[in-house]
């Protein structure tokens, strides 16, 4: 089962955080942009991506509370 949630990314030192942040769970995160998906882990993948508008971000685990916790921040509201 995944779940999905809406992030912004606005400043490169916020790529770098969210980076940090899913590189510490061992589950599958990806980013997806228009149709362009890619691993949320890959630093350049997301750059890659259409950064000015908000990106989905889809969580491969059940037990993600931990994580949503963390990137709340980036959560788009």
């Amino acid at each position: 089962m995944s779940k999905q949630v809406e992030i912004k990314l606005g400043a490169i030192d916020d790529v770098k955080d969210f980076v940090n942040i899913v590189s510490k769970y061992d589950f599958d995160v990806d980013l997806s942009s228009d149709r362009h998906s890619i691993d949320a882990k890959s630093i350049l993948g997301i750059f890659s991506l259409d950064l000015s508008k908000p990106v989905k971000v889809d969580i491969q685990s059940d037990d993600c509370l931990d994580f949503l916790a963390e990137i709340n921040r980036f959560a788009v509201k």
